[in-house]
Formats: structure tokens, C-alpha cells, sequence
């Protein structure tokens, strides 16, 4: 399971699943930001029961600075791959108030399926309002949840 938080500020590209979507406000990061590729980085290292995101990429080393996301995926599936595994599903929420993503979830999906080289029919992903409560409520921040079961090759 994966987990991911960030501050929407003016200023920063709205960057999800490698996707740049308009919006007034981005995430403040390290590196671009991208919630959704996080989150799928941690479940695919907690699942193959390495350190977490930020011990493999530290935002203190100062090459991950702006770093795009999809450099962290692509190591994350390479590490997936030498350990023997596939992707048997993965499940993924997004959690925001704003912008609505029924317009991009398709693309967003697209690009996910892309960067990990999995069938779509595998690849489950969801978007949910916060229902203006709390900081994700009120588009102060963007959050993701997934899960993602491992197959042996």
C-alpha cells in the first residue's frame, strides 16, 4: 500500500500520473510533485519490501530536485522486475477537491499503464472529493491512496 501528500500552492504545475494538468495551483516538492507517482512507487517498494520512496530517493540529495516522477517509477518497476514480479492489479485513489479529473483520468491512466508496462485491464483508478472538508477539501492539498498486488513471473 502507498501513500502520498502535498500542499497545493500557486506558483507549481499540477503534475499527475507524468499528466500536467491545469489548474491554478501545483504541489510543492522536491521533485515535481507528482502525488499519484509516488504513492505507486512506495506500494511497489512496500510490496517488495524495500525502503520507502524517500530513503531511495532523499529530497536532500539535491539531484532528485525537480526531478520527474517517472525516473522514480521506472526504477521502482526495474526493482520489480528483478525480483521476478509483475503487476497482477493495481488500485489507485486520488483524493481533491479541485480541478475535476473525469476529463483526464483516461490519459492519466494511459500514461500509468505506459510507465509501468501493464495491461490496462489491470489498472484501476479513481478520483474522490474531500467534501470541502479539511485541508484536501479545501483545495489546500492533493492526496493518493493505492494498492498494488504483486504476481511472481
Amino acid at each position: 500500500m502507498g501513500f502520498d501528500l502535498h500542499r497545493l500552492e500557486p506558483g507549481y504545475p499540477l503534475i499527475i500520473g507524468g499528466i500536467n494538468i491545469p489548474h491554478e495551483r501545483g504541489c510543492e516538492a522536491h521533485s515535481d510533485g507528482d502525488v499519484l507517482l509516488h504513492c505507486v512507487v512506495d506500494a511497489l517498494l512496500g510490496a517488495l519490501g524495500l525502503p520507502d520512496i524517500g530513503q531511495i530517493f532523499p529530497d536532500s540529495d539535491p539531484k532528485w530536485k525537480g526531478a520527474p516522477s517517472s525516473v522514480f517509477i521506472k526504477e521502482a518497476v526495474r526493482l520489480m522486475h528483478e525480483a521476478g514480479y509483475d503487476i497482477g492489479n493495481l488500485d489507485a485513489t486520488l483524493i481533491l477537491q479541485r480541478p475535476k479529473l473525469s476529463p483526464h483520468k483516461e490519459v492519466i491512466r494511459d500514461n500509468l499503464c505506459q510507465l509501468l508496462g501493464a495491461d490496462p485491464s489491470v489498472i484501476n483508478l479513481k478520483a474522490k472529493t474531500h467534501e470541502k472538508v479539511d485541508s484536501l477539501g479545501e483545495n489546500r492539498s492533493i492526496a493518493a491512496h493505492t494498492v498494488v498486488l504483486l504476481m511472481k513471473k
